[in-house]
């Protein structure tokens, strides 16, 4: 009898298919993960688990005893609760190392987007209204040399970083838990502490992971440090800003406009506040979601979970205390 995989919200099958001649595989998408009867019945066979977005927890873990790995299609993991599967001996893998620069182009394509005003100019075309030459109720404001002010110089923070210095001849700015010395080398970026880069940036860009030190790190008191000319940006994770602080410095015109990919709750609601702003780009998470970027990423996510289910220490193992 083959051993059971569950593939959760897995956008690319056809990469299962290596799986399949020593392994069950069933696919759940779009079902209630706590409720769901088929895959609570499943679960309880399942020796891995490949998917995306799947809350692992003490509930899931203790309904899934034949359970050895959870390979998470995402460079992120908040949704493993890591402490819990290394009690229950479950490995924890991730897809790092692939998705960096997709993301940075997303999160610089948001930036160049809500400075430029290009999704309300788009319809302002395409309903009608552009009958004359524009006026200054129409123009945006420029990028170009203009300071970038990132949080959270990481891989994609750098990635930023160069795009922003080498493509606009930004002067970067950046607030980390310890220098980058090669961003400071290559895109003469100035390390500096978060108030100076919040008062002086013309685009604050946030990029910083969710860790406890992290949730809502900007709040209604970083929002009135900004210029009211600038702009901010989101492509971290939802909870790292208060989202009532956000929408209040927008009514208010404490900040010029902000360009967010990720809310707090997502899928975020039809009829939320920020929503209402002309002058709010919103996407819809979608830093890693290319073609090509997110086959790359679930190709890998498959590779992790064969090694974990194969006597082989993963490549992206989360938790290598498990193994002892």
């Amino acid at each position: 009898m083959k051993r059971k995989i569950l593939a959760y919200n897995f956008e690319f099958s056809e990469t299962l298919d290596r799986l399949r001649d020593s392994f069950d595989v069933e696919i759940f998408e779009r079902i209630n993960p706590k409720t769901d009867p088929a895959f609570l019945q499943a679960l309880k066979q399942a020796v891995g688990i490949v998917g995306l977005a799947l809350p692992v927890d003490k509930e899931l873990l203790d309904h899934a005893p034949n359970l050895k790995i959870v390979s998470n299609n995402s460079t992120g993991f908040n949704n493993l609760s890591i402490d819990e599967m290394t009690k229950h001996g479950v490995m924890g893998t991730n897809t790092p190392g692939v998705l960096e620069d997709t993301t940075a182009d997303a999160i610089f394509g948001l930036l160049l987007a809500a400075a430029r005003r290009i999704p309300e100019l788009d319809q302002f075309v395409k309903v009608g209204n552009w009958k004359q030459h524009l006026t200054r109720n129409e123009y945006a404001i420029d990028v170009h040399h203009k300071t970038l002010g990132i949080i959270g110089m990481g891989k994609i923070g750098s990635l930023i970083a160069k795009r922003g210095h080498l493509g606009f001849d930004m002067n970067i700015q950046y607030h980390n838990r310890t220098r980058n010395l090669e961003a400071e080398e290559k895109y003469h970026a100035v390390y500096t502490e978060l108030d100076r880069l919040l008062m002086e940036s013309d685009f604050v860009c946030l990029m910083t992971p969710l860790t406890r030190e992290t949730e809502n790190l900007m709040g209604a008191r970083e929002f009135k440090l900004m210029k009211k000319s600038a702009i901010f940006v989101n492509g971290s994770r939802g909870k790292t800003v208060d989202e009532k602080a956000l929408i209040e410095a927008l009514r208010t015109n404490e900040i010029h406009g902000a360009a967010l990919d990720v809310f707090q709750s997502e899928p975020v609601k039809a009829d939320h506040p920020l929503l209402q702003f002309p002058n709010v780009v919103t996407t819809p998470h979608i830093g890693s979601s290319t073609f090509e970027t997110e086959f790359k990423m679930a190709k890998l996510a498959v590779e992790n979970l064969l090694a974990g289910l194969t006597g082989k220490r993963p490549r992206n193992l989360i938790n290598p205390e498990v193994l002892n």
